[in-house]
């Protein structure tokens, strides 16, 4: 890739940073869940028009964007669009005005520095002309299983697609920093939800009953610990409950109870076998009790595998936006990532943009706290732009 392309991609994408942060915010202001992000693609639209850039809309939300010349490698850039429904606590000027909904994750810095990257890239193939078309894919409902990806998979997004490149914001590295990893870089995700129904009564009169409620505690604490021992420990697999539901009086036992939750592990191999074992094992704990388990056991997405020259191809774009400097070493975590179903279609890599200030506080993704230092922003834009033309 020759000085003056690089150079041409950096200051481009130094000029629009202003308008990258405002547009950032105003995303931040008025996000959207999943499949609902009828605002956010409008305000993606704006800016292909702007920059000239012919796209197309998917069926519902979400756009797909081209630049550069009509023959040649496809190379992929992936931003996810939606919010998450958890209640922001931050002060910012620009906080949700969206009650219970905010953009917890980052997606609005995703969007914005995809658009960042949008710019450049059209300004480069009108002065340089690109050695590549560069495909833009704004994907909504990322954070639904199984994910938005799937979907716009069927209608052909990466139809032609060499490679794809992705960032997501990761608060516990310092801006100017992108963690990368070859080989698994996420775990996968299941959702699963147990409705339990049986004989209810009075609490005096337990034996009388199916005692429902006892059912769904042990459940609640087994299914765990007894996973813990079926896989591998390798496997990584993690169990864990975020809602229960049951009873509305304390002398009273229920005739229903429902619990919720999501199975993340590590392996691949270990994923294909999850819905197997975990149905037959909640029949075995729940059958002492006698009641009735319906359960919806929702298979999320696979580990994201980053392949190892697209993984290559990321490290050097890092090192030319931000010097050797920025590149930093990730671990594999449980948290899942519909890029996944991307990477298992065509190579491609997912880096951790860095977004905390460095000497501030760490945030966590997904709470209502998280706050981001805007620099990334260009950071990510640079990162994604030179991937492109790699």
């Amino acid at each position: 890739m020759s000085t003056s392309l690089v150079e041409s991609l950096a200051r481009s994408i130094d000029v629009v940073t202003p308008d990258l942060i405002e547009v950032r915010r105003d995303l931040h202001s008025y996000p959207e869940l999943s499949w609902h992000e009828e605002r956010t693609t409008d305000v993606v639209a704006m800016w292909m028009d702007k920059i000239g850039i012919p796209y197309e809309r998917f069926e519902g939300t979400g756009l797909m964007a081209e630049i550069g010349p009509d023959e040649g490698p496809i190379v992929a850039l992936r931003a996810d669009l939606d919010a998450l429904p958890v209640i922001e606590t931050s002060q910012d000027p620009w906080k949700s005005t969206v009650p219970g909904v905010s953009h917890s994750c980052g997606h609005d810095v995703h969007v914005s520095a995809l658009l960042g990257a949008a710019v450049a890239l059209a300004d480069a193939h009108a002065e340089h002309r690109l050695p590549v078309r560069v495909r833009l894919i704004f994907q909504p409902a990322e954070e639904v299983m199984p994910g938005g990806a799937l979907k716009l998979l069927a209608a052909g997004a990466l139809k032609g697609v060499s490679r794809i490149f992705a960032l997501h914001c990761d608060p516990s590295l310092d801006v100017g920093q992108v963690g990368l990893r070859e080989g698994p870089i996420t775990g996968a995700s299941d959702h699963i939800t147990v409705h339990l129904s049986g004989r209810g009564g009075h609490t005096s009169r337990p034996h009388l009953t199916e005692d429902l409620t006892y059912a769904l505690g042990s459940l609640l604490t087994q299914l765990p610990a007894v996973l813990s021992r079926r896989f591998d420990p390798r496997a990584g697999a993690s169990m864990v409950w975020g809602q229960i539901r049951s009873g509305n009086a304390a002398n009273v036992i229920p005739s229903t109870g429902e619990l919720s939750g999501t199975l993340r592990m590590l392996d691949a191999a270990a994923w294909h076998q999850a819905e197997h074992l975990v149905r037959g094992l909640i029949s075995d704990i729940i059958e002492p009790f006698g009641v009735s388990a319906d359960v919806t056991y929702v298979r999320g997405v696979p580990p994201v595998v980053n392949d190892f020259g697209a993984t290559e191809i990321l490290r050097r774009a890092v090192s030319q936006a931000v010097g050797p400097g920025g590149v930093a070493s990730t671990a594999q975590s449980l948290g899942g990532e519909d890029f996944a179903w991307y990477v298992e279609a065509v190579p491609g890599s997912m880096g951790r943009l860095g977004t905390r200030t460095p000497d501030g506080p760490t945030y966590d993704l997904h709470q209502g706290n998280l706050r981001v230092d805007e620099r990334a922003i260009a950071v990510g834009a640079k990162v994604l732009a030179l991937a492109a033309v790699s």
